[in-house]
């Protein structure tokens, strides 16, 4: 049905659109007795079989909703009843900002992919931290992905992580440290090595005086050489984070079947869905064969099917999360997956 009726509708308007549309109907929806159960009942998956134990969180199941969805941390008590165990928040930066100039979210159909130049658009941390604080008892686990804002130059970067970082610290459950996202115009020069090394100390070293531990990680390009994959993982491992989040969205274009001057036009941003599920899970590979599985993954990128998640998980991923195969497999993806878990 959704891939029938609901998708050619949502197709016919333009992906922020949809997105701020999806928001506002949830919202409506979900405040209404009896929808949550309902919804719940039709496209969440659970048994004990499904559990993970991850970073020392304890998952209902594997599956989560990518940094992106729930930029403003609005649908995260709602989101958990379309199978998710974890919704990660973000990017979330000190901050408020509007992001790119629009237009700035694309759909390629017949790839089945998205190209977005957000630009980190969101209210702030002092906002995300006001929603989650209204919401102390929650069934799902939250992950805040935390950005620097386009106008701080890099040599101040430090000081945007460590805020946001500072703030959320109370309310999330697990951090991801964006330092790889193309939309931001220098952002991918924090992935160096002295760079990212500071970011790094400085949060764990800030970690280190707090009451509660909470997991670190990283999230990496699909762009990165295997060099500078090693070297980021090194500086993980030198700074004791918790794991990674693999991958990002992508600058490449290659392999798309697109028209190509349609492509052209659309300009830069990353590319995300079905043409970087390869990609994605050769570093998901590559991360848990340099680390002899020590440090967990979240493999994320191009998941569009159920094998396509069995082979992130197969790959060395601990976890997995959906963002642009939600949009086009719709609502039933993760229930799908879990049900292919139990076989």
């Amino acid at each position: 049905m959704y891939k029938l009726i609901v998708r050619p509708i949502l197709f016919l308007i333009s992906p922020e659109k949809v997105h701020a549309l999806i928001v506002g109907l949830v919202k409506v929806f979900f405040v209404i007795p009896g929808i949550k159960p309902l919804i719940s009942m039709v496209y969440t998956k659970s048994h004990p079989k499904l559990n993970r134990e991850v970073f020392g969180l304890k998952f209902s199941n594997p599956i989560g909703l990518a940094a992106g969805f729930d930029k403003n941390a609005e649908l995260f008590n709602q989101f958990d009843a379309f199978g998710f165990s974890f919704i990660e928040i973000g990017t979330v930066t000190p901050k408020p900002q509007p992001g790119n100039p629009k237009p700035r979210s694309f759909r390629l159909k017949p790839d089945k992919a998205l190209i977005n130049r957000m630009g980190f658009n969101n209210k702030g941390v002092i906002n995300a931290r006001n929603k989650l604080a209204k919401s102390p008892v929650r069934k799902v686990i939250i992950g805040g992905n935390i950005g620097k804002n386009t106008l701080t130059p890099n040599s101040e970067a430090v000081n945007d992580y460590l805020n946001s970082f500072i703030e959320l610290y109370p309310y999330v459950d697990y951090f991801v440290v964006n330092v790889s996202c193309p939309n931001i115009k220098d952002l991918k020069e924090l992935q160096d090595t002295e760079n990212l090394r500071a970011i790094l100390s400085a949060l764990t070293q800030n970690r280190a005086e707090q009451l509660i531990y909470r997991p670190i990680l990283l999230k990496v390009s699909p762009d990165l050489s295997w060099e500078q994959l090693d070297s980021n993982i090194e500086i993980a491992t030198e700074m004791k984070i918790d794991g990674f989040v693999a991958t990002n969205t992508t600058t490449s274009r290659d392999g798309l079947i697109s028209n190509k001057d349609i492509v052209k036009q659309l300009g830069n941003g990353g590319l995300s869905g079905a043409p970087i599920c390869e990609r994605s899970t050769e570093v998901i590979r590559y991360i848990a064969n340099k680390t002899q599985g020590k440090m967990p993954i979240i493999g994320v990128g191009g998941i569009m099917s159920e094998k396509d998640a069995l082979d992130k998980l197969n790959a060395g991923a601990s976890l997995i999360q959906l963002y642009t195969g939600f949009i086009y497999e719709g609502p039933g993806l993760a229930k799908r997956i879990c049900k292919e878990l139990l076989k």
